[in-house]
């Protein structure tokens, strides 16, 4: 009898390099359809609870379901109609704006001819072709934008229908990830399902409520430092904040842009310290609290994820990345073979042994003394 075929190393590195270049290919090229479908699950595993909560009521599934998004899209649209007046302020003040920024752009210029010895044709010339690549960028893609908005509206009628047609029928779902896997393996579904439904609903809740602090906390400072569009600013920086590590830098640039634009560079200055204050909070006080450690994964892999999201799926992978990813880690944890993978997603340091050279040396000579 023949022993059996076994694979080399190489031979199954190369089947999972080609099945992980697939894979992320089909990711990447459905993503108009993945992306709506994975916020529809995350939104529906968020609102089950309150499904069931009407349900236990003795109402009607269909009819629970109705209630609670129309809850949830009333308050959607109540939201952005109360930042609506800061944002068409901010729309009719854009051509001042940009005429401010270029004021301050001659005076950079001035400024750096002056100290770096410069002349100031050669960064006018340079400015004027940057200015001209990026016009014709902008033309080029005004189709492409044309068609990503048109993509936007179709996703934001879609989430509801998704997220209701999922509510309806998770029954049926949930049946046919169980008769998926065999029988003996019933306990580990369970857990993996409880586990996958209390980290996407403790982390969303909590991250949620942290958003809205960090809303207030930002639109106080500004407010406070007399920054024009306080609210809605403050709004955009608590939504960015939401993306860890990256978020917090980039909900900083725009408020010391408009800082910088309407006030002057000291303004900049106490925008960038007043949000370095706040994240400084939120990183050591609030986020423990309110988020806590619901998603145990450490530093270096949450930064390569939110990198890798944005580049798979912009804006929405960034935001998608974390939950995913825990999901993921659960997942590995409750497989015998992928329990490596999950710790090393996870949060939690082996413990190092510390070894004192000198002391353990002195140890040696000692007992080579006592050896003569």
């Amino acid at each position: 009898m023949k022993p059996d075929f076994i694979f080399p190393f190489y031979a199954k590195a190369s089947f999972v390099l080609i099945g992980l270049f697939i894979f992320i290919s089909m990711l990447f090229i459905a993503q108009s359809i993945i992306v709506p479908l994975i916020y529809s699950t995350i939104i529906a595993i968020v609102l089950s609870p309150i499904v069931d909560f009407f349900v236990r009521k003795k109402i009607n599934r269909i009819v629970a379901i109705s209630i609670t998004l129309t809850l949830l899209i009333f308050i959607t649209v109540l939201i952005i109609t109360l930042l609506s007046s800061e944002m068409m302020m901010f729309s009719d003040s854009f051509p001042k704006l940009i005429e401010k920024f270029h004021h301050l752009l001659d005076n950079s210029v001035a400024w750096a001819s002056n100290h770096f010895n410069i002349s100031t044709g050669k960064i006018d010339l340079w400015i004027t072709e940057k200015n001209t690549e990026i016009l014709n960028g902008t033309t080029s893609a005004v189709g492409q934008t044309i068609i990503n908005t048109g993509i936007v509206l179709i996703v934001l009628v879609l989430i509801p229908v998704y997220t209701f047609m999922i509510l309806y029928y998770q029954p049926l779902l949930l049946e046919f990830i169980h008769q998926l896997f065999k029988s003996n393996n019933q306990n580990e579904v369970n857990e993996v399902l409880s586990a996958t439904k209390k980290i996407i609903r403790n982390y969303l809740v909590g991250l949620l409520l942290e958003a809205a602090i960090m809303a207030i906390l930002y639109s106080s400072s500004l407010l406070l430092l007399g920054i024009d569009y306080a609210i809605l600013l403050g709004v955009i920086g608590a939504i960015f904040n939401v993306i860890p590590y990256v978020g917090g830098i980039v909900a900083v640039v725009l408020p010391m842009m408009i800082a910088l634009a309407t006030k002057s560079s000291s303004y900049g200055l106490l925008v960038l310290m007043s949000f370095i204050v706040i994240q400084f909070i939120d990183n050591h006080y609030i986020k423990p609290i309110v988020v806590g450690s619901k998603v145990k994964i450490n530093a270096l892999i949450s930064i390569i994820v939110v990198l890798a999201g944005g580049a798979l799926w912009g804006i929405s992978g960034m935001f998608l990345s974390i939950p995913l990813t825990a999901i993921i880690k659960v997942i590995f944890d409750h497989v015998e073979s992928l329990k490596p993978w999950g710790y090393l997603l996870g949060d939690k340091m082996p413990t190092i042994l510390e070894i004192k050279f000198p002391f353990s040396k002195k140890i040696i000579v000692d007992k080579i003394k006592n050896e003569k």
